[in-house]
């Protein structure tokens, strides 16, 4: 089977290519593939996999059969939306929407997904179970796609019994593919603070209550809920990436705003975190006369990748790739919604690399130049299908 599947991904590959170019230049925004979803629609009804579309708005959630289809579920999944990014990159599959770019390799992992869709649609009659796939919407949004998936009862007729993605890794070349159990990536939620004082002539400070240099105090002093009130061994980020007020050098504004993310690994701490962002926060204000609007909205929470199922998925990406091109991945302080996913069934997360001997396709995700070599896609759908069939038959 090892040998079909490595044959049929060289086979596709100039299909699956081809895909990833016509997505690569169609990017649309988290929660607005309506152009993508139909595009995936239509493969899905050429390679003849049945399938229901508008989950959650644009998702689609689609089905391969193999033998005996009750024997087993598990799912696969990808994302589909692109980042409100200029592209920079000169190619023939570049942007054609201008301002939105597929920067972090969604087009890579729905391209993989369906690659690994038509290889398993190829082989359905020499596994058994059924192989459920998800094309997911808005994982770059809050509050992410996957939670609106699951809403919609994507996980449901049949539930499945485990869950797995891949995700494109600039740091690794192509031929390498990473894993790591238990904690992977972290929780990520928004903070969005509002000041509120009193503005006035900046000549004449003591009539007003300056929400500028209370920010200020605020910003500084909220750093000391990681280096004193958290748990040194737990990883945490907490990080301000916007202030906003004020309007002329000689007048102090009525309100500043603050824009900010914290991010952690422990779901207890990440609970405790918030309420000292507005016991801090509101005292400070308190203090100085200020009042403050605090909404920190819980996004996506921290990945764990559960231990049994991602040894077992190392084992047979050693098995296909060869134990050489396995590697160990670190904890990660970035977000993911595939998380929300892992609360529900045992998931297993894992990289693929995408840069040419560590020297070519080296620009990072989230950047305007970011590519891949597309040998990539090869590898995962191959590793995508491999896995897939694995775990489907394993009880």
């Amino acid at each position: 089977m090892q040998t079909t599947i490595k044959q049929l991904a060289q086979q596709f590959f100039s299909e699956i290519q081809a895909i990833r170019h016509h997505i690569h230049a169609h990017p649309e925004l988290s929660f607005q593939e309506f152009e993508t979803a139909k595009f995936i629609s239509n493969k899905l009804n050429e390679f003849g996999i049945e399938h229901k579309t508008g989950i959650a708005g644009t998702g689609i959630v689609a089905l391969i059969k193999g033998k005996n289809p009750e024997h087993n579920c598990i799912a696969l999944r990808a994302d589909m939306d692109a980042l409100p990014i200029l592209e920079a990159n000169d190619c023939n599959y570049a942007s054609k929407n201008r301002g939105v770019m597929h920067a972090c390799g969604h087009d890579v992992h729905s391209a993989c997904l369906l690659g690994a869709a038509k290889i398993l649609q190829a082989t359905k009659d020499n596994w058994e179970g059924t192989i459920k796939l998800l094309f997911q919407p808005g994982e770059e949004k809050h509050p992410g796609g996957a939670s609106l998936m699951i809403a919609d009862h994507a996980l449901e007729n049949p539930k499945p019994k485990s869950i797995y993605a891949l995700h494109v890794y600039p740091h690794l070349p192509v031929g390498k593919v990473g894993f790591r159990s238990g904690q992977y990536m972290a929780s990520a939620d928004e903070i969005y603070i509002t000041i509120h004082g009193k503005g006035g002539h900046a000549a004449l400070p003591h009539q007003t209550i300056d929400p500028i240099a209370i920010a200020a105090q605020v910003i500084v002093s909220l750093q000391q809920i990681i280096s004193r009130k958290g748990n040194p061994l737990i990883p945490s980020v907490l990080s301000f990436g916007k202030i906003e007020g004020g309007f002329a050098t000689n007048v102090i504004p009525d309100k500043v705003t603050i824009l900010g993310t914290f991010r952690t690994m422990d779901e207890a701490w990440r609970t405790e975190a918030h309420k000292w962002i507005h016991k801090i926060t509101n005292a400070i204000c308190d203090a100085n006369g200020a009042t403050a609007t605090i909404e920190i909205p819980k996004g996506y929470p921290s990945l764990f990748n559960d231990p049994i199922i991602t040894e077992q998925a190392r084992n047979w990406a050693s098995d296909y790739m060869g134990i050489e091109n396995v590697v160990a991945l670190d904890k990660r302080m970035a977000g993911e919604d595939f998380s929300f996913y892992t609360q529900h069934m045992p998931g297993c997360f894992f990289r693929i690399g995408t840069n040419t001997n560590n020297e070519k396709f080296l620009a990072p995700v989230h950047n305007d130049h970011f590519d891949i070599d597309e040998q990539a896609l090869e590898i995962g759908m191959g590793m995508m299908a491999w896995i897939a069939i694995n775990a489907v038959a394993t009880k």
